[in-house]
């Protein structure tokens, strides 16, 4: 499977952070699915399974290159010492990556962070001083976001967003938002409470950057399933149905994080 998608100007490039395994049993993180629906996610995803029967997920971010400068999509689980260091298999890899894809931090000029989950801002902000790692971009959260952030992770306050209001870097949306002619924000809550994605368009084609509003192969088969790690079941049940059942596109191409390939069509 190909790293980068091209969207008649735009490439959207995976970025591989990092993979290992998930902190509980994936069927404490879907109570209520069935065997079937099991058989069936490991059939489309078996990479999403490892040899001791454990949920193995990708940790990754997306660039979008197209039009002016680069926007990046999430930042990833961070270095040895960043916030996700308790569960998630810490260093990262990002900064290689976007080496590889012939990105320099410099380069980014945005920065959507689709919410405040520890391994997807990890590369954020870094260091002792606590600078932020793109030092050109402007950061996009969602104000819901930061009105939550006591009750997502109230240690990202001091560590993440307090050093990005400090830099000026740090710009808070109520809800969708255009970057440029085909590239929007999309809030899409329920994960928490001000999740966020990206949709990317060029004609009939779209690319949606999901963050967790997918974070299983097991929602994209059946996107009526609670996942215990969202703040609002229904409200997320709704946005990832809304999204895997637009019609705004003829081709709907899906950036996932954490599924085993970057990319998947509907």
């Amino acid at each position: 499977m190909p790293d980068h998608l091209e969207l008649g100007p735009y490439t959207v490039t995976a970025l591989a952070d990092s993979a290992g395994p998930f902190f509980s049993p994936r069927s404490e993180a879907f109570p209520d699915a069935t065997g079937e629906q099991w058989a069936a996610a490991d059939e489309f995803d078996p990479g999403a399974l490892d040899a001791d029967g454990r949920w193995w997920l990708q940790f990754r971010a997306f660039a979008i290159r197209g039009g002016q400068g680069v926007t990046l999509v999430d930042a990833g689980i961070g270095p040895a010492d960043g916030p996700a260091a308790s569960w998630a298999p810490v260093p990262g890899a990002l900064p290689a990556s976007l080496a590889a894809a012939g990105i320099e931090p410099s380069d980014v000029d945005t920065v959507v962070l689709t919410h405040l989950h520890t391994d997807h801002v990890g590369w954020a902000v870094v260091g002792e001083e606590a600078r932020p790692f793109f030092p050109n971009a402007e950061y996009l959260l969602q104000q819901a976001e930061i009105d939550a952030i006591e009750e997502i992770n109230p240690q990202l306050r001091s560590t993440v967003i307090d050093p990005l209001r400090k830099a000026g870097q740090l710009r808070l949306l109520d809800g969708g938002a255009p970057l440029s002619s085909g590239v929007r924000v999309l809030a899409t809550p329920g994960h928490t409470p001000g999740h966020q994605s990206v949709l990317v368009e060029s004609g009939r084609d779209l690319v949606a950057v999901t963050g967790d509003l997918l974070v299983h192969a097991i929602q994209l088969l059946h996107p009526e399933l609670a996942y215990a790690h969202e703040t609002d079941v229904a409200q997320a049940r709704s946005s990832r149905e809304q999204l895997l059942r637009s019609r705004a596109a003829d081709t709907l191409h899906l950036a996932t994080p954490h599924l085993t390939q970057p990319f998947v069509t509907r």
